[in-house]
């Protein structure tokens, strides 16, 4: 899900960049792939999207249990890290793959991305999130739900109550207001069209889009330049002087609003942004052991490690995402203040597969002429 996906704190990341998370552990642990007395077999690489995000004393952990390093290697937002994937297929940038979302999961799939690896502890996983469950070629990391968020304090100035549904986003008194990501290179965009699809259907989403589109709807590339640059009720948005009061972002997004506020709100209602619980898409996110990886053993440890409960329960603060391991506590600002959805809209995969890529050429030529 999207980033660092600390949303206050996002910044505009590069489309490639390498990061190393932890410090370099002793000998000892599981041997790497290809020459195991080098040091590059000591290092398991994680490609992503922007949004992956990690405690380093979590993942010194993973050094520390079994000597390898976790190397970050970000390339942009979610559609575009899969993309550069599939172009790098059979010689990856990396071991492990982390980012690829049920909205795209096909696409990497049927691309061959990925080696099958069923991880220690896969048993503990939320089965409705196993969703290559009979091949393993992907394991669930992390759930959650892409939603319109509000700028309360805009809607609070201009004494209008916020958008609820998707049918509230196309009347009159909310022009010009909405800023959303492009569905060919964002997954929270990609997820937001579908949410539109499932619930207007085949015969009727696109006159919504048109509809969206005659209320001036903005659309951008990414979600860190949609989030953190132009919505008026983030951090960055802020500093920025933006003037779009929506976003498409997360139902997970307001605690992270709430904990860089000043001073700290003590109810939901007093968070600086909203969601508008009824234009809510349900994401839920995957990693894959690459195929071709160099370092194979590293990175079947890696996955492991990401679905343990010391994993599981830092994301929540890291990332702002819903563990899927069953057990795992979520920290009491995120449960307080994040949105609990129960009814968002959904899309079975063989149906997004069939049709996904028509349905953002389409969305294309509606929206990006």
């Amino acid at each position: 899900m999207p980033t660092t996906r600390k949303l206050a704190a996002a910044a505009l990341a590069a489309a490639v960049g390498a990061t190393a998370l932890a410090a370099c552990g002793g000998q000892g642990g599981q041997g790497g792939g290809g020459d195991a007395g080098a040091a590059k077999s000591r290092t398991v690489t994680l490609v992503s999207h922007d949004s992956f995000a990690a405690s380093p004393t979590v993942l010194k952990e993973f050094t520390k249990e079994t000597g390898y390093t976790v190397k970050v290697l970000k390339s942009g937002d979610a559609g575009e890290a899969v993309n550069k994937a599939i172009l790098t297929k059979g010689a990856p940038q990396g071991d492990v793959f982390f980012g690829v979302d049920n909205t795209l999961l096909s696409r990497a799939l049927d691309n061959g991305l990925f080696t099958p690896y069923t991880p220690k502890g896969i048993d503990r996983v939320d089965p409705a999130t196993r969703l290559d469950k009979a091949k393993h070629r992907v394991t669930p990391i992390d759930s959650g739900y892409l939603c319109v968020n509000y700028d309360r304090a805009y809607f609070a100035r201009h004494r209008l109550a916020p958008p609820k549904t998707f049918a509230d986003l196309v009347k009159p008194q909310y022009k010009n207001m909405l800023v959303t990501e492009n569905v060919a290179t964002s997954s929270p965009g990609l997820g937001f069209l579908l949410g539109t699809i499932a619930r207007y259907g085949d015969s009727g989403w696109q006159g919504y889009w048109k509809k969206l589109k005659a209320n001036g709807v903005q659309v951008v590339d990414s979600w860190e330049q949609a989030y953190d640059q132009d919505f008026s009720g983030s951090a960055g948005g802020k500093k920025a002087k933006a003037t779009r009061p929506l976003v498409v972002s997360y139902a997970s997004s307001p605690p992270s609003e709430v904990l860089y506020a000043k001073p700290r709100p003590k109810s939901p209602a007093q968070a600086p942004t909203g969601v508008a619980t009824g234009t809510c898409f349900r994401q839920i996110e995957f990693a894959g052991l690459l195929d071709g990886a160099k370092n194979t053993a590293g990175g079947k440890a890696l996955i492991d490690f990401m679905i343990s409960k010391r994993f599981q329960e830092d994301m929540p603060l890291q990332m702002f995402v819903d563990p899927v391991v069953k057990g795992a506590k979520e920290p009491a600002v995120f449960t307080k203040f994040g949105a609990k959805i129960t009814d968002g809209e959904s899309m079975a995969p063989p149906r997004i597969a069939a049709h996904r890529d028509q349905w953002i050429q389409t969305w294309s030529s509606l929206l990006v002429k």
